[in-house]
């Protein structure tokens, strides 16, 4: 049985960098779907629901 240790499973990538690339890929694909008019998925936190915001700005709750 072959050892794995924390670097090997991330390919020595540390845990912030996995959540910056994370946080960026999410980030641009939001730019993409505004560019191409497609809703985007959002969490209103006063609220405590999930919506879709449309191009237009148009809300509509889940």
């Amino acid at each position: 049985m072959e050892y794995e240790n924390e670097l090997d499973s991330t390919c020595g990538v540390s845990d912030e960098e996995l959540t910056f690339r994370f946080k960026e890929s999410i980030r641009i694909d939001n730019e993409i779907r505004k560019i191409k008019g497609l809703p985007i998925a959002k969490y209103d936190r006063a609220t405590k629901r999930a919506y879709l915001e449309y191009p237009d700005g148009r809300r509509e709750y889940a």
